[in-house]
Formats: structure tokens, C-alpha cells, sequence
């Protein structure tokens, strides 16, 4: 099955707080859907992401989940150094994995060090090495969860209208460099995010609205309306980015 933004299952909440505390909840039941198994998770970065670490990061929170079966990965990376305030590394490291016993082995953090691409082939080989095969394989999703956010131009990852990387069909992991946000970026290609079991979307703010209205469309014009998973495909907005008032 693979499913298109077209078919996507799309959630209001009431704000920002639901949507992270719902995101939480997603995130607890993949692992404990799967016992036994190793559940990899792609995060992303933003200020809802940020809400969500914070609650995962609660003690009561934290001992619902199994993390010795978590695996952590990054659907994205601004190409800027270790500790760095832009880093999606750094803010998950600060909020959430330095407050849960996940060993250390099993957080991946896309690497800064080199160049862009090199940098990039490196994070493909750390992936091939935990799903253990150099191509992906329809019925066996590398993520279990992949969280996206959207950007107000439509771009999700650091994939940017107009970049290069739109077009990649083999690659895992590329470079984008868009010349609407700062810094050169790392990203997770449409294939491998397409390797998912659920792809949740975290859209809040009123400034998204016409691009959140665009993504239920599912306008292929934007990087965002691309989006495929072999799974599950959720969309959780806020009220304010759905447009609706509140009083």
C-alpha cells in the first residue's frame, strides 16, 4: 500500500500544545505496537518538536517508553557545527536524549564535519548499516515514524521548491541549499522517507494556512505535496493553521 497526500488522515487540534502532546502519544504507541522490534524515528526540528521533546523528556512520560528498542535519526540537518543554535541535533540532544536512557549507539545525528556531500554519504552508510541492505525494499519500511513539519513556501526536510534534490530518485540522504533559509542543509530524499510505516506532519501557526490547504490538496507543485509512505500518512494541525477561529 502506498499511500499519497491525496489519502492523508488530517487531525485539528485545538493548539500547539495538543499537537505536541498527540505527537507524544503517536510516539509512545510505535514502540510499544512493536515489542521485541527496533523502532527508528526520524525527528525534525522546530519550535512543535521542541514542545514534544519536552514532554517526552517527562519522567512520567519517559518510562512508557521501551528506549533501548529506539533507534534516532534526523529527517533533516542545517550543515552548521556540533552545538551550533541552529542545529536540530543540538535541541533534540538539550530537551530529550540526554534526559532518557537511550544508548548513545543508537542516536544518529546527521554529520557536520565535512563537506556537505561527503557528509551526506556518510549518514547513507550509517542507515544501510542498521537496516542491513543498500537498497530499500517494498514491505520493509526503514522508519517507523518520520516526522515532518511544513514550511510557508510548501518545503518539508530541507526539501526546497525549486532544489535539485526534489528530482533524486536513488540517494537516501542528499545536500540541499536553498536560497530562501539560511545555511546549507543535509536532507532525507522522497524515497527514503516513502520507506515509512507513518509519516507525521506537525503543522501549527496561522501563517501555514494556505500552504496546510495546498498539502490536503495534495498541489504535487509543492515539495511538500510529494510526500509518500508506504504506510500511513497524518497530518496534526493546530486550529489556528486550519483556519479555524477560536474565540
Amino acid at each position: 500500500m502506498t499511500t499519497d497526500m491525496r489519502h492523508a488522515v488530517f487531525e485539528v487540534l485545538s493548539d500547539v500544545d495538543a499537537v505536541a502532546m498527540r505527537m507524544a502519544e503517536l510516539f509512545i504507541e510505535a514502540v510499544q505496537n512493536r515489542p521485541g522490534e527496533r523502532i527508528r524515528i526520524a525527528l525534525s526540528g522546530g519550535s512543535t518538536p521542541k514542545r514534544l521533546f519536552a514532554i517526552l523528556a517527562r519522567p512520567e512520560v519517559a518510562q512508557k517508553v521501551d528506549w533501548k528498542r529506539v533507534e534516532i535519526f534526523y529527517g533533516d540537518e542545517r550543515h552548521v557545527p556540533v552545538g551550533h543554535a541552529d542545529s536540530n541535533q543540538s535541541m533534540a540532544e538539550s530537551l530529550l536524549l540526554s534526559k532518557v536512557p537511550l544508548p548513545a549507539e543508537q542516536i544518529h545525528p546527521m554529520p557536520t564535519q565535512g563537506q556537505a556531500r561527503e557528509d551526506a554519504q556518510r549518514y547513507q552508510e550509517v542507515m544501510e548499516a542498521s537496516y542491513g541492505a543498500e537498497t530499500l525494499e517494498k514491505g520493509r519500511p526503514f522508519f517507523d515514524v518520520v516526522m515532518l513539519g511544513l514550511g510557508t513556501d510548501g518545503h518539508t526536510a530541507s526539501l526546497f521548491p525549486g532544489e535539485p534534490v526534489l528530482d533524486e530518485t536513488k540517494a537516501w540522504v542528499s545536500v540541499s541549499d536553498p536560497k530562501t533559509a539560511p545555511h546549507e542543509r543535509l536532507t532525507l530524499t522522497y524515497p527514503a522517507i516513502a520507506s515509512s510505516r507513518n509519516i507525521v506532519f506537525l503543522v501549527t501557526g496561522d501563517n501555514k494556512v494556505p500552504m496546510l490547504r495546498r498539502l490536503r490538496e495534495g498541489d504535487s507543485s509543492i515539495p511538500s505535496g510529494r510526500i509518500v509512505s508506504e504506510g500511513k500518512i497524518l497530518v496534526l494541525a493546530d486550529r489556528a493553521a486550519a483556519g479555524e477561529h477560536t474565540s
